[in-house]
């Protein structure tokens, strides 16, 4: 399966996977190499993950192994990791510090706080690197040229599928860059990327095993009850801590779901 809009990547300076290390990821990062190789441009290409932190009692937001999955998955194809986290605080702390209020399918400030903002700095880092290593000040010369991956599918939502696949001139750029927003997979099924995933031999994550159909934060507010329930049994510590939020801040983990009560459910099942 290929990308329906596959640009030429041997036009742009700076490539960047964005990996939660996830399957949509993972089988992006695999595209993206062949791609990658087929052009010569391997040494272009940097893979970025967006840590999401921990909570206040040193258990990972994300699924436990996530960072170092992503570095394994980078490292197969001889491509460099750099991984971010927001300074103020990983997500736990900006919902009980900041926001005092969970992020909602329609105010998503999780991914532009915790993981949009912190992809652009790392960008911004690669293109201040690529302008160091020919000499030239910040101001200097053309605007570099970035390619921005995501592993962002159509089916997923109706939302996604009305995304462009290819979008030049995507938020970010700037008069020192342009950056050009790719999905490599967006018209890809589940089914292409699990068969990419096999193909290739690359290690997924385990939480796929255990019945997860979404890797993300153990506890994401647009997961599936059903992924829920199962996070909730999976990490039941971690579900605790975030039951003690909800009441800490005053406000439910979703309108439909409360994770304390999804706790007594897994307690007493």
């Amino acid at each position: 399966m290929t990308g329906t809009t596959t640009p030429d990547l041997a036009t742009y300076d700076v490539v960047v996977v964005n990996s939660s290390a996830g399957k949509d990821s993972q089988a992006m990062l695999d595209y993206v190499a062949e791609l990658a190789r087929a052009a010569d441009v391997m040494d272009r290409v940097t893979v970025v993950h967006n840590d999401l932190g921990e909570t206040d009692s040193g258990l990972s937001v994300e699924w436990p192994g996530t960072a170092d999955l992503a570095r394994k998955q980078a490292e197969h194809y001889g491509f460099p990791l750099v991984v971010t986290r927001r300074e103020k605080g990983g997500l736990f702390q900006q919902l009980r510090e900041e926001r005092k209020r969970f992020p909602s399918s329609a105010a998503r400030w999780c991914t532009s706080d915790q993981k949009t903002s912190q992809g652009m700095r790392a960008v911004t880092g690669l293109c201040a690197a690529w302008r160091a290593e020919r000499g030239l000040r910040p101001a200097e010369g053309r605007p570099v040229e970035v390619l921005y991956c995501l592993g962002i599918r159509a089916e997923e939502s109706t939302a996604r599928s009305l995304k462009p696949a290819l979008e030049p001139g995507a938020p970010g750029s700037s008069g020192r860059r342009r950056i050009t927003r790719w999905m490599p997979i967006h018209a890809w099924s589940e089914e292409d990327v699990w068969a990419r995933i096999r193909e290739s031999g690359v290690p997924y994550h385990p939480a796929y095993d255990a019945g997860m159909t979404r890797l993300s934060c153990s506890l994401c507010v647009l997961a599936s009850r059903d992924d829920l329930v199962r996070a909730c049994r999976l990490r039941p510590d971690l579900a605790r801590e975030y039951a003690d939020l909800e009441v800490e801040i005053g406000h439910r983990f979703r309108a439909d779901i409360s994770i304390a009560d999804l706790v007594k459910q897994t307690t007493t099942a």
